[in-house]
This record gives C-alpha cells, sequence and structure tokens, in this order.
C-alpha cells in the first residue's frame, strides 16, 4: 500500500472513531433566539436570508449553533469585564446608571413578579387601561385565521362601533398594498405604518372594534400601546383551523413555495404566544361554531364594558 493510500485510509479511521464536536452552549441559545425571533416576525428562513443579505446555509448554520465563533470572542471580553455582551454592543438599558440599576433589580425576578411590576409600572406612568367606561376600544388579537375579521364585523354591527381595520388603515396610509410596502420600504417601514394606524384609531375612536394584524404584538412598544388604551382579546384558534380558515377565504400564501407550511405556522404561534397571552380576555374560537364563538365574544364585552344590549 503506498504511503498516501495509507495516509487516506488512516485519515478514514479516524473520522469514523471522532468523537462529534460539542456545540458551544452560547451559540445553541444564540441560535435558539434567531429561530424565535423570525418564527414571531412570520419569516421563512429564506425570507430572512434574503433580507440580511446571508446565505440561508449561514443562517441555518447560526440557528442550529454553528454560527460564526468570532462572537465567542466578544463574549470572553465581556466575560472578563464582568459585564454582558448587551454592555459592549449597547442598547438602551445601558444607557445611564439608572437604566443599569433598574435592569439589575429586575434580572432574577420570576415571570408572574416581572408581570406585577410591569403592571405597577404602567399605573405610575397612567399607561395602565382598567377597563372602565371612559372608552370602549376593542381590541382583537390573534394570528391570521383566527376569526378577528368575521367576528369583529359582527361585533361593530351588534355594538353599533367602528370597525378599524388596521391592515387596511395601512394600505390608505401608504397608498399601496401590503406586500408593496415590504417590497418598496422594508419591514420597518411597515411596522411604521402600522403604529401610525394604530395610534390614529386611539386619537379619533372612544368606542370602536380594531382588528389587529397577527404580528403586531411582536413589537413590545405596540402591545403595551393595546394593552393600554384598548380592552384586548385574544381569539385562540388550533393550527390546522388557522390554516384551512386562511385557505377557504382563497388566501394561499401559507402554501405557496412552502412545504413546511404547517411546522412554520406552528412555530409562529407558538413564538407569540407569550405575546398573546398578554391580552385582557382571551376566546378559543376552535372550541365551537361562529355562531356561539360570537356569543361568548358579545358577553365578555357587554360584561366588561357594563353596555346594555
Amino acid at each position: 500500500m503506498t504511503g498516501s493510500a495509507l495516509a487516506k485510509t488512516k485519515n478514514k479511521a479516524t473520522s469514523k472513531t471522532a468523537p462529534p464536536a460539542v456545540k458551544n452552549p452560547f451559540l445553541i441559545a444564540l441560535g435558539a433566539r434567531v429561530r424565535a425571533l423570525r418564527a414571531r416576525h412570520g419569516l421563512t428562513r429564506k425570507a430572512l436570508s434574503a433580507k440580511a443579505g446571508i446565505s440561508e446555509r449561514h443562517l441555518a448554520n447560526i440557528e442550529y449553533g454553528e454560527g460564526n465563533a468570532s462572537i465567542l470572542a466578544l463574549l470572553d471580553v465581556a466575560t472578563a469585564l464582568q459585564s454582558s455582551l448587551a454592555d459592549l454592543t449597547g442598547d438602551m438599558t445601558t444607557s445611564s446608571p439608572e437604566w443599569l440599576l433598574i435592569r439589575s433589580l429586575l434580572k432574577h425576578q420570576d415571570e408572574a413578579n416581572l408581570r406585577d411590576i410591569r403592571l405597577e409600572i404602567s399605573r405610575k406612568l397612567g399607561a395602565q387601561n382598567n377597563h372602565a367606561a371612559t372608552n370602549a376600544r376593542i381590541a382583537l388579537i390573534g394570528l391570521r385565521g383566527a376569526g378577528k375579521s368575521t367576528l369583529g364585523k359582527k361585533l361593530a354591527k351588534e355594538l353599533g362601533f367602528p370597525l378599524v381595520e388596521i391592515s387596511r388603515e395601512v394600505a390608505r396610509l401608504a397608498a399601496c398594498n401590503l406586500s408593496e410596502i415590504q417590497d418598496l420600504y422594508g419591514m420597518r417601514a411597515y411596522r411604521r405604518y402600522e403604529r401610525h394606524a394604530l395610534e390614529e384609531a386611539i386619537q379619533i375612536y372612544t368606542d370602536a372594534v380594531i382588528c389587529i394584524p397577527g404580528g403586531m404584538v411582536s413589537d413590545p412598544d405596540m402591545l403595551n400601546l393595546l394593552l393600554a388604551h384598548c380592552t384586548t382579546i385574544w381569539l385562540q384558534a388550533e393550527p390546522d383551523d388557522h390554516m384551512q380558515r386562511v385557505i377557504a377565504q382563497n388566501d394561499l400564501r401559507p402554501m405557496q413555495g412552502n412545504k413546511q407550511a404547517m411546522e412554520d405556522l406552528k412555530h409562529i404561534l407558538a413564538s407569540r404566544r407569550p405575546f398573546y397571552s398578554k391580552a385582557h380576555f382571551k376566546l378559543n374560537t376552535s372550541a365551537q361554531a361562529l355562531e356561539p364563538s360570537f356569543l361568548k365574544l358579545k358577553k365578555i364585552v357587554t360584561q366588561t364594558l357594563a353596555l346594555d344590549l
């Protein structure tokens, strides 16, 4: 056997017996957060790679904990400085000593305590809706296909309230359809139009039924705005119902060019559930047919707002 052949044989044997490389826990957690954020914004890996200007393969490596290890060098520097990566890269919570002190107080609190603290801060800032009859803005939130438009129209008609569909208002403000806004101006501009539309609705109407786009709750600023100025109701549904209802409306977008449509939908729903769950009320529209769902929705609203219907 020649030397080169022997070397190849040794390399082959070594490759078979060598243990798999252990992934760095930090990179694994980083990848998980990227996947969760992508799902929360309703983006496929292909769509995000195009927006970010990186290859789909590179993005996949990041998501599965095999990203560029140079970030680990920054992590080592932060650790040596007894700091976090946020302290190095800079964000709102590193902008002043007061922010740093607040962050220190909050970092070991559990979810229940954090919720109580958030509500207390909202009250302190005068930004917490107490469901008093001073306004009757009903905001329906949930993933596309939960029944927001259908139930929203019926509820607005029953109450005699204006119906505000934020997606339609965005198209009106931008003077073009939703896909054109994203293609021409990008997601940041789209979110700005959404915020403008919501702020305008809150300013104009004290009584209204407002249908909120599925991904709008992913923006903490807009979710805080909804919770402060509207009575929010999360319309829940099973993934199969979400998909079938959207397709029944002749909207084939969930299926086009995406063999993993149902899996993607489940990931989106799971990533947004913690945000949807902040709503003041919840209604499962998969638990019964349309009319019983509407009657339950009507009951929630009339009892909460003390309306005589």
